[in-house]
């Protein structure tokens, strides 16, 4: 009998029962917006800002309506002009240059290394032909480039760092969380990110006016007095007057929902990294396929997986994700000519000009991608791992 998986790979764990009282309340009082307040009241919105800013050691941080408004604003909110030149990497999703582009910049693409992360010598000259002051850095599947050395190369120049840690909100990089080496940290609480709000997304800064900036482009109106975890007062004099209201905040009924999951997510980072451990052992030394290194220094939280097929051409890839459909496991391939579904390459995105990438071509024809849902029990995952296992083996 041929062995199959029977289990789903977009199936999330139901709302935490503290999520789903405070959300009922919310929708009891009906103040779903967070500057509806009585006295006395502190919105949800306000209390997960606070709460999100001490789990990542940041000054200030802004509900948003979803990580991709986080990094368009905090483009603007970082003084980008028209034309402007932003680094990013070619391994990401669209919601990347698609940030840039509709902050009125240009998306200029960093190679990536077999490892996923952001080549640093590639970075490096970017920087140095393109005269780019920003680098939207895009934490892609979960995967921290030594930041440490990120960060000495964009000081060095003078570049901004805008982390998109949409797939790293629980990870860190030898002790320091994502999100809190660059000017802004942008998360995401869509639907298949570490916290689940449907849609949704964080920012947080240390800088005041940035905050500020931030806060009035969310359409905060004049009410921003109410950000328990804003910028004082006093920095808003001239921003709240320069500022375009560009609204897209957060609403108090998933903020509700969001703040028990913030609370629970350090062990749920751990269940997450138990099944790609198991997952990860199951498909060790197996012939034709390669594992992604993790770094020492890396902490991750891994609700995804991937490995590279770097002796496949493109019809065994998709013979091999086929076969594997066919019993069960749901593979994505990052190589192929059209976008699919959540994957795209940098080629797809016609709005953004042609870039020579042969390493990151090279590295994504062999790429396959896999989500890990917490919904996965242990046994589930060694499953999985032996049926990509048995169809690699029949090349």
């Amino acid at each position: 009998m041929v062995l199959k998986f029977r289990g789903d790979f977009t199936q999330q764990e139901p709302i935490p029962e503290a999520g789903i009282e405070a959300a009922v309340a919310v929708m009891r009082h009906g103040r779903l917006h967070r500057y509806n307040t009585v006295d006395g009241e502190t919105a949800e919105t306000v209390l997960l800002e606070q709460e999100f800013a001490a789990f990542k050691g940041a000054k200030y941080c802004l509900a948003v309506a979803s990580g991709g408004y986080a990094l368009t604003t905090a483009l603007r909110a970082c003084g980008i002009k028209h034309g402007d030149a932003v680094l990013t990497n070619a391994f990401t999703l669209a919601p990347v240059p698609g940030a840039i582009q509709g902050a009125g910049g240009r998306p200029v693409f960093v190679e990536i290394t077999p490892d996923l992360v952001l080549d640093l010598d590639d970075l490096s000259a970017k920087i140095a032909s393109s005269g780019a002051k920003f680098l939207m850095l895009s934490h892609m599947r979960g995967h921290l480039v030594d930041m440490e050395a990120l960060i000495a190369i964009t000081d060095a120049a003078g570049v901004q760092v805008i982390e998109d840690c949409a797939h790293t909100m629980g990870a860190n990089w030898n002790g320091v969380p994502s999100g809190r080496s660059g000017v802004v940290g942008c998360y995401s609480t869509q639907t298949f990110k570490h916290i689940n709000s449907g849609e949704g997304g964080l920012f947080v800064t240390d800088d005041a006016e940035v905050m500020a900036r931030a806060t009035m482009l969310s359409g905060s109106y004049m009410l921003y007095g109410s950000h328990a975890a804003g910028a004082p007062n006093e920095t808003f004099e001239d921003i709240r007057l320069e500022t375009p209201n560009c609204s897209g905040r957060m609403d108090n009924l998933r903020a509700a929902i969001l703040r028990p999951q913030l609370a629970d997510l350090p062990a749920q980072a751990e269940r997450w990294n138990e099944r790609y451990r198991t997952i990860e052992a199951g498909l060790n030394q197996v012939e034709n396929l390669t594992l992604i290194e993790r770094p020492a220094k890396e902490y991750f939280v891994a609700s995804s997986f991937q490995f590279l097929m770097p002796n496949f051409d493109a019809d065994q890839i998709q013979t091999l994700v086929a076969a594997c459909a066919a019993r069960g496991v749901q593979l994505k391939w990052f190589g192929a000519d059209k976008p699919v579904g959540f994957t795209s390459r940098h080629d797809s995105w016609r709005y953004v000009d042609p870039q020579d990438l042969p390493k990151t071509d090279k590295i994504m024809a062999g790429l396959v991608d896999m989500r890990i849902p917490l919904t996965l029990s242990m046994q589930d995952c060694e499953t999985i791992a032996t049926i990509i296992k048995e169809e690699v083996s029949k090349f």
